[in-house]
């Protein structure tokens, strides 16, 4: 029988060491032919990032040495930091942002000088003996500049320029026969899923472009993930329904191949993300999302017939196809982040890796319910639901569940659907916790990303004050004990949360948020610089904007305990905006924290600080809402906590 606790105090096997150590992560999968590579991070390594490759006869190693850790920084957020073909590996090594040659069993070499620039989404053109890819060049006055270049593969050069006077380049795309060059490019102050454009240009013989044609897009319709068919033909993602549906160039006019009320596209925070790849020039693998959840299909060209793939996968990314196989890194609510093989042959899906081993008893895993609730404007939103879940206990019948509500960052994103233990580590002790995908988040179609624009600070604060509020009312959650958490965007609309709706939440826990918007629009880095003129208004013309919906100037309204944490090196969102809210919450009486994190940039990698990050948010919660965490935990430092508590 169940042993009847307190939520919260339940004893659970998911530890934070377990969370922390689980909190392994795939990205940037390639298939070259038969072979599958992909990056791997380990937060038992300091969260370095390692290229696995997983040969055609199903051995799995590791290609990066010791000493070596592939990351980009184009962007600050990176993606696209390697690449591979006929064996060699192409990457960037995080620490000096320098790109390397290295041969399957050999040591990197390195093929550009060192010295302020860096490079992202990289590709091969063989007939040239060249890499072309995106650089950022640090190494001038202001903002960055960036561009696409060359890198001859003899080393030596910081690349030789191709595409350059707009803001920002991604996606160099080189036709089969190397004949012509399709990128993506966009200026201040939209981010790539506002709007960019596709563009076109022949590549001459001696490797420099000729002139460009536009083939999709504008100022106000995204692309995405252009590609080539084996035989040539260019194909797209593009919003002209207001859905990221997928077409193709042909005759000089973009055809529409599969037209629905889905996405088949993904904000490009990073480099490399792709959602379709070609197992023939008439045939398409690929994945699309309908209401926050992934799907496979085959897509034939020549009938324009989509045809679904009976999988488990509820999320899926970095889609890449090879001969007679693909690869993707796919994930469901019983299953992690996972590196999955596909062979075309009987659509067969194996598991290669997984984030980490699903050690424990399906007694403690709770799965995520997808839900839809109304909040303002007579409108819905969206969320997943995660129940108290653990086999051991139970709560007395009268008791209803502290909540916490996760708000994702982005704030263009959305929720994850994979198992993640930092999810479990909650349900397992007693918590429910809801994602909230509020207005602006991705998988909902244009409309739905736009209600954000303008009004940041506004329609996320009531999606996510509703969500809380629609859980307690079907009584899923106890009224008097609601937390808010989230890190990065979401670290801000939990300030704004406590400052503007103050009677909602009783705590919460902020990783790296924004509190001063007019701060954070004045000195964060180049790829988000202009992204508050979208999300807030124009700046500095609607400065009464950014001082309305800032939680700093608010800090009089706060009423309940926050905890927050912060990495010393973070270059996106500044120390000092953690700073200044918790000398705010300090100086106001209120109960508070602040953990600071060596050597921990935007989004902690360390397993050690991931530990530390868990465990001190379930302790902070623990005094504020007054039960007895089933564990031992090292305590922390928490500033005006009432005497007894």
């Amino acid at each position: 029988m169940p042993t009847i606790a307190p939520y919260g105090s339940w004893k659970s096997p998911i530890t934070a060491d377990l969370t922390a150590g689980g909190a392994i992560s795939f990205s940037g999968l390639v298939v070259d032919g038969r072979d599958m590579f992909w990056l791997e991070s380990r937060p038992n390594e300091g969260g370095r990032h390692t290229i696995m490759r997983r040969a055609s006869d199903g051995v799995v190693s590791e290609r990066t040495p010791p000493g070596f850790y592939v990351r980009s920084t184009v962007h600050e957020y990176g993606g696209g930091a390697f690449a591979v073909s006929r064996g060699s590996i192409y990457f960037v090594n995080f620490k000096d942002q320098r790109l390397y040659s290295q041969p399957l069993g050999g040591p990197p070499e390195a093929l550009t000088p060192a010295g302020g620039h860096r490079y992202a989404d990289i590709i091969l053109d063989h007939q040239r003996k060249q890499l072309v890819c995106v650089r950022e060049d640090h190494t001038g006055e202001g903002e960055p500049v960036n561009t696409i270049v060359t890198v001859p593969l003899r080393g030596g050069d910081s690349g030789t320029v191709l595409a350059s006077g707009n803001d920002f380049y991604s996606n160099p795309r080189l036709s089969p026969d190397g004949s012509q060059l399709a990128y993506l490019t966009w200026n201040h102050p939209n981010m790539p899923w506002d709007g960019c454009e596709l563009r076109l240009a022949p590549v001459r013989p001696d490797g420099i472009l000729g002139e460009s044609c536009l083939v999709a897009g504008s100022h106000t319709e995204s692309i995405f993930q252009p590609g080539w068919s084996p035989d040539g033909v260019l194909h797209f993602v593009a919003e002209h329904t207001g859905w990221w549906n997928l077409y193709r160039w042909k005759g000089g006019a973009a055809e529409s191949l599969c037209p629905m009320q889905a996405e088949f596209g993904r904000p490009m925070w990073l480099f490399g993300f792709s959602t379709y790849g070609f197992a023939s020039a008439n045939k398409i693998l690929c994945c699309y999302t309908q209401q926050g959840v992934d799907r496979l299909a085959w897509l034939d060209t020549s009938s324009r017939e989509l045809s679904p793939i009976a999988s488990t996968y509820t999320e899926v990314d970095f889609l890449s196809c090879g001969d007679g196989m693909a690869a993707f890194i796919g994930g469901s609510p019983v299953l992690p982040s996972t590196v999955v093989h596909m062979d075309f042959d009987g659509d067969r899906i194996r598991t290669i890796q997984q984030a980490f081993a699903v050690t424990v008893d399906n007694g403690y895993i709770s799965a995520g319910e997808e839900i839809d609730f109304p909040t303002a404007s007579h409108r819905r939103a969206h969320a997943v639901y995660y129940a108290p879940r653990n086999r051991d206990f139970t709560a007395p019948a009268a008791e209803r569940p502290p909540l916490i509500l996760m708000s994702h960052g982005g704030p263009t994103s959305a929720a994850t659907t994979a198992l993640r233990y930092v999810v479990q580590y909650w349900t397992s002790r007693g918590f429910a916790v809801a994602d909230v995908n509020y207005g602006g988040s991705t998988g909902y179609g244009r409309e739905y990303r736009l209600r954000l624009n303008g009004e940041w600070g506004v329609v996320d604060v009531e999606d996510c004050c509703n969500a809380a509020l629609f859980l307690v009312e079907k009584g899923l959650a106890d009224r008097d004990r609601l937390a808010i958490k989230g890190g990065s965007a979401g670290g801000y609309t939990t300030f704004a949360c406590l400052a503007f709706r103050n009677d909602v939440f009783r705590a919460g826990a902020a990783h790296f948020g924004v509190a001063d918007l007019e701060i954070f629009a004045k000195d964060t880095h180049k790829f988000e610089s202009h992204y508050l003129n979208t999300l807030v208004g124009p700046y500095p013309e609607r400065r009464d904007l950014y001082l309305a919906r800032s939680p700093i100037n608010f800090t009089d309204e706060l009423r309940c305990a926050l905890i927050l944490f912060q990495g010393d090196e973070d270059k996106i969102v500044p120390p000092s905006q953690s700073q200044m809210m918790f000398d705010a919450v300090r100086q106001k009486g209120l109960p508070t924290a602040y953990l600071l994190f060596r050597g921990e940039q935007h989004g902690f990698r360390k397993a050690e600080s991931l530990k530390r990050a868990h465990e001190a948010e379930l302790y902070f919660f623990s005094k504020i809402f007054g039960f007895e965490p089933g564990e031992p935990i090292e305590p922390i430092a928490i500033e005006n906590l009432p005497a007894g508590a």
